[in-house]
């Protein structure tokens, strides 16, 4: 009898870890949608090839936005009511948007759904990792939140198929795909952890307790600033990549969906490699920092590429995907630094506002382009995330091993 309940426990978590995977693809899918469609859709609902880049901008703006509110909103649900709430709500709303969004016939419209298929989306990564955190134990989690981003990752490997054919086909397969990993999640199970809590007079989803403590804040003020440069590399230096061939004499014109493909490609190897150097060295700081460094060896590499080749640069999408691998241990060190009330919240806020950084990190850029060209504008600001993030960084403790059935307090962390 213990046996055979083992057994349907074991089968459990594999499905949710599943189940949470599934889910990071289809978010991955339509995050990077629009960086691959973006030159073609625009042009078909009438963008003028000079307004490609900054209208692109804003676009991608609005969904980044969307993914800060809905990071907000479904991180509090999340604590208040559960970890599978979120999963079935974000996905409900960011499947019809995505059907809306193949529907669009202005820029205006355009940036309104992708905001909207933003909020949709913000749920699922901090959902899924926060369920795999919680319901596998200390030792196995990082296998479990690895699993989550090798196959999530792929889904941008999806996207760049799907992509290349007829963009407003792809916005409805992103669509399709939600609805079909709904019907997936009916047979998910509550994290235990959020249970224990869940009927007594703890504050749960109190987004406050996050800005009413220092240390709190300021723990989780560096937990969104150790991701940023990833959303750098991605959003800018690959999303852009048409017009940073142009600046380094490209032979041919450089394809930001061939960059996107390939760069998650990397993204998804980096992540196991990151994944098992952290189960080795039973160290998520160090893992961390390995990877930071060579992100920055990877994006000097691709800058000085003068002359590149479209070969030479599906290499280098690839090595600056490895590099910036670390996205499940990152958001693995976030989940783990705080405890079960407001966990769901930390663990869904921190990634999606690390995206969202993308706004302030373009208007960044932006603003050096216009004093130094693209290239030095590129090293620049490289630079600066990155040693933002090795500050943050150095500022956590380490979270492998810790035990992650507490609550937070006002004050101090308690034990439940």
């Amino acid at each position: 009898m213990t046996d055979a309940l083992s057994a349907k426990a074991t089968r459990n978590v594999v499905f949710l870890v599943i189940v949470a995977a599934l889910g990071y693809f289809v978010d991955i899918y339509d995050l990077v949608l629009f960086s691959i469609v973006r030159v073609k859709s625009l042009h078909d609902i009438g963008v003028s090839e000079a307004d490609i880049r900054l209208k692109g901008v804003y676009v991608i703006n609005m969904q980044m936005f969307g993914l800060l509110l809905g990071g907000i909103m479904w991180g509090i649900i999340g604590d208040k009511y559960g970890r599978i709430k979120v999963l079935f709500g974000s996905i409900f709303l960011y499947s019809v948007a995505n059907f809306v969004n193949g529907m669009v016939h202005d820029l205006n419209s355009y940036a309104i759904i992708r905001l909207i298929a933003g909020i949709g989306l913000a749920g699922e990564l901090g959902a899924g990792i926060t369920l795999v955190s919680e319901t596998l134990s200390k030792e196995r989690r990082g296998y479990g939140t690895t699993i989550v981003a090798m196959i999530g990752l792929l889904g941008a490997v999806a996207a760049a198929y799907v992509g290349k054919y007829d963009w407003r086909t792809a916005y409805y397969v992103g669509g399709g795909l939600g609805i079909v990993l709904l019907l997936l999640r009916m047979g998910t199970f509550e994290s235990g952890m959020f249970k224990n809590i869940a009927d007594t007079g703890v504050s749960k989803g109190n987004i406050l307790m996050l800005f009413n403590n220092r240390k709190r804040f300021l723990k989780y003020l560096y937990c969104i600033l150790i991701g940023a440069p990833l959303w750098y590399v991605v959003g800018v230096l690959v999303t852009q990549s048409p017009e940073f061939g142009k600046a380094l004499g490209a032979k041919a014109p450089l394809s930001a969906g061939t960059g996107i493909l390939y760069t998650y490609i990397g993204i998804s190897v980096g992540g196991i490699f990151a994944g098992v150097l952290a189960q080795l060295t039973k160290s998520r700081k160090l893992t961390m920092l390995i990877f930071l460094l060579l992100s920055v060896i990877s994006a000097i590499c691709y800058l000085s590429a003068k002359d590149i080749t479209t070969s030479q640069f599906i290499w280098l999408c690839f090595f600056m995907g490895f590099a910036v691998g670390y996205w499940a241990t990152f958001v693995t060190i976030a989940s783990e630094q705080f405890g079960t009330n407001i966990r769901s919240t930390v663990t869904t806020t921190v990634p999606n506002f690390v995206r969202g950084s993308l706004i302030p990190v373009n208007a960044l850029f932006n603003m050096f382009v216009l004093h130094y060209g693209m290239i030095q504008s590129g090293y620049i600001v490289m630079f600066i995330l990155t040693a933002i993030a090795l500050f943050a960084l150095s500022q956590l403790k380490e979270s492998f091993s810790k035990d992650l059935d507490y609550i937070e307090d006002d004050g101090v962390n308690m034990t439940t």
